[in-house]
């Protein structure tokens, strides 16, 4: 029968540490929607099965309870970044529903977000699912789950370093959430704008017409047939965003080094 030594015993904490840090952060499998049970299973299962590959160079054992917290911390943190870099593209998704949303007039037609348990745009939801699809199609959740292993053969425990290329990066994925928003939001809340202005134009030329009885159901229209039309446009930016990840990512993981 195999000891358990207290540096092994140690290892498998922080190993589990990081795995469920990044179970509970990316996108799908992190939703609040998926039970805790579920999600504390999979981690559970995914440390068993990379806990022997775990490579770990004259391991020493913390000294007190302060460095131990130390290194956990370090390890939740290499997971939640890696969940960040995911989530990110989740909400530049979301905030342009919302902002498409309210131009339509839709800032009162909220739903509840199973996700994160908070009212948003039905518009935001629709553009939500659809990404959600798309994520899953492509196997985005396999990224995950590769970068779970691979990041124990990049940075092994207790290789967490801040720097400011990482900062950096970090920007980075805030920027591209901010021009995923844009991208696919920019066209319909445009046409919307210049819709108001019109709709403006011919109140001050014509003030008989009641214009809210005329605008607000030819702003849904306008807007919903804007959707249809720049679909294509949204599922192609969607896409490009989701097949750089994987390298966004290792990029991400490296830095942490």
């Amino acid at each position: 029968m195999q000891i358990i030594t207290a540096e092994q015993a140690e290892i498998f904490i922080l190993t589990f540490l990081r795995i469920s840090a990044m179970i509970i952060t990316i996108p799908i499998l992190g939703d609040i929607t998926v039970p805790a049970r579920v999600k504390g299973g999979l981690a559970l299962l995914i440390t068993f099965l990379v806990f022997p590959f775990v490579q770990t160079v004259s391991w020493r054992l913390s000294s007190d309870i302060f460095s131990l917290i130390y290194r956990m911390i370090g390890e939740i943190m290499i997971g939640v970044m890696v969940g960040f870099a995911g989530r990110l593209i989740f909400d530049g998704i979301q905030l342009a529903g919302q902002l498409i949303g309210f131009q339509m007039g839709f800032s009162i037609v909220n739903v509840i977000d199973p996700v994160n348990n908070e009212q948003v745009s039905i518009i935001s939801q629709f553009q939500y699912l659809i990404a959600m699809l798309i994520f899953l199609v492509m196997n985005g959740h396999h990224i995950f789950l590769y970068a779970i292993v691979e990041s124990f053969r990049i940075l092994p425990p207790l290789g967490f370093h801040f720097s400011g290329e990482l900062m950096q990066l970090v920007l980075v994925f805030v920027r591209n959430m901010l021009e995923v928003a844009i991208k696919t939001g920019a066209p319909i809340i445009a046409v919307l704008l210049f819709m108001s202005v019109g709709m403006g134009l011919v109140a001050r030329t014509v003030p008989q017409i009641n214009i809210f009885i005329v605008g607000f159901p030819l702003q849904i229209a306008i807007g919903l047939i804007g959707l249809g039309v720049t679909l294509p446009i949204f599922l192609r930016v969607v896409e490009t965003y989701f097949s750089n990840l994987e390298g966004e990512i290792i990029l991400l993981l490296r830095l942490m080094q």
